[in-house]
């Protein structure tokens, strides 16, 4: 992760500048070039050029930097084309190889609320910028950890003793992806910052049930009847993937012995508004996917309270948020949830989602069959993420090509006497942006297929969503969607 200050204050909307003590102007960004002009380009340009005769010396500011406390300070100082402009200066001390180092970022003095009404966007957009930077940096390392993860279970055999334990590793780092999309969403400044997309509800079923088939739990048998011809659904596969977590988890934990949990998938169409319990559902199309378990059951008295907040029988340890956490998001999507049990003899937790009758390919294939030879160009600004593409992609058979810049990718589309069959990209890289390779690379390759890869900013563009990769995803997730876009199927 980046930890130098000034990088979170490059992009900032308001003028900042790195001086040193001794009043020379290191660094400044964008704002500040605009503002104070080419006075500002020299190797050694000194603040005392653009200072207001009316302050105190730069010298002594500088030197008292470090007393400022946070509160703005009142400076006056030369802009472009002479004039004195009053401002706010707010000023960090940063230390670095023993040389002490000021940051002052600027605000116009408008004085009274305006004032502080700047002073809080600043603040605000601080950290915002700073939520930006955590988030991309998270969702990389998380990547990395998942690929790497995902693709040795993947090698493993069922029996393994170590399998458990890597399992657990990537169940602890999807939940950790899901903090790195909230703190994207925050550093959006948007309500919900998620895109919902249409997809196929047996693929993230069967990759769900699959994290929970370990030999930790060998006497439990697993039943799953999947509809073949699924009607796809629009959801948001994060969510929904944490509703199936959760309703797994109450199953396994409710079925002991040599018990039994069964899951199906199947389409449904109403001719009239329907209600399964505490599911209310409008006439229209949905897929039904239900999850039943030959467990204790739930006794009569309690099963209507199972979705409030807060409700649990479980003991102080839980929080009773999990089947309340699972009903909003369903509902959230338009769809419901229904829960029918009776004691002794076991649960079944029905979900309902709106579903359209086409049907998206169902990729819960064997890993032989993701299976390659065509040749992979893989760009990421992050080492760590070309090194696992690289490792995951070659273990299955495709040639693969790397580039940590965007140039550098031209430069290979351009210079590669083999075609480029396939172009995997991140949107957001310096200097030159996924969207703009993409651009050229079809200028020059126009057969090359495109996916696109983010942590933070999702396509726009209805095209675009079939090749669309969000991060942090496994090494199944990534060969599948390669297999999807390579086959035409996006």
């Amino acid at each position: 992760m980046k930890s130098d200050f000034f990088v979170l204050l490059e992009n900032a909307a308001w003028p900042v500048l790195l001086v040193e003590e001794g009043g020379t102007i290191r660094r400044y960004n964008q704002a500040a070039h605009t503002l104070f002009g080419p006075i500002l380009d020299g190797e050694t340009s000194l603040l005392s050029a653009i200072w207001g005769e009316s302050n105190s010396s730069a010298e002594q500011f500088l030197g008292k930097a470090n007393l400022a406390g946070g509160a703005p300070i009142p400076l006056k100082l030369k802009v472009k084309g002479g004039t004195i402009t009053p401002f706010s200066a707010y000023v960090s001390s940063v230390q670095r190889d023993e040389q002490k180092n000021v940051v002052l970022q600027l605000l116009k003095d408008g004085g009274g609320s305006s004032e502080a009404s700047a002073a809080h966007k600043q603040k605000l957009d601080c950290a915002l910028q700073l939520a930006r930077s955590v988030s991309l940096d998270f969702n990389n390392a998380l990547t990395s950890v998942l690929g790497h993860s995902s693709l040795i279970l993947g090698k493993m055999e069922a029996n393994h003793p170590w399998r458990s334990s890597l399992v657990e590793i990537e169940k602890s780092a999807s939940k950790a992806g899901e903090i790195a999309h909230d703190l994207a969403a925050f550093s959006r400044n948007e309500k919900d910052a998620r895109v919902q997309m249409a997809g196929n509800l047996n693929s993230l079923l069967q990759r769900t049930v699959d994290a929970f088939c370990t030999p930790a739990k060998p006497q439990l048998m697993w039943s799953i009847q999947l509809e073949r011809k699924l009607f796809s659904a629009i959801f948001d596969e994060a969510k929904i993937q944490q509703a199936f977590v959760k309703i797994l988890e109450n199953a396994v934990e409710a079925t002991s012995g040599e018990g039994r949990i069964t899951v199906q998938t199947r389409n449904l169409e109403l001719s009239e508004a329907t209600q399964d319990r505490t599911a209310r559902l409008a006439a229209g199309t949905y897929v039904c996917a239900e999850i039943s378990d030959s467990g204790t059951g739930i006794d009569p008295e309690i099963l209507p309270r199972i979705f409030e907040p807060f409700f649990t029988t479980k003991g102080g340890a839980h929080r009773g948020l999990g089947l309340a956490w699972v009903y909003g998001i369903l509902t959230n999507h338009g769809g419901g949830v229904a829960v029918s049990s009776q004691p002794g003899n076991g649960t079944s937790v029905r979900v309902y989602l709106p579903a359209n009758k086409t049907v998206v390919r169902d990729n819960t294939s064997d890993t032989g069959d993701l299976k390659g030879e065509q040749t992979i160009l893989f760009v990421d600004d992050e080492d760590l993420l070309l090194t696992m593409g690289q490792m995951i992609l070659s273990s299955y058979g495709y040639a693969v090509l790397t580039a940590n810049t965007g140039q550098k990718a031209l430069d290979i589309v351009s210079k590669t006497q083999k075609p480029i069959d396939l172009l995997i990209t991140d949107l957001v890289m310096p200097n030159m942006s996924g969207r703009e390779l993409v651009e050229k690379v079809r200028g020059i390759s126009p057969n090359t297929r495109v996916i696109s890869a983010s942590g933070f900013v999702r396509s726009n563009n209805v095209e675009e969503d079939g090749n669309y990769l969000q991060k942090p995803f496994t090494s199944q997730d990534l060969l599948r969607k390669v297999k999807q876009v390579l086959s035409g199927d996006s």
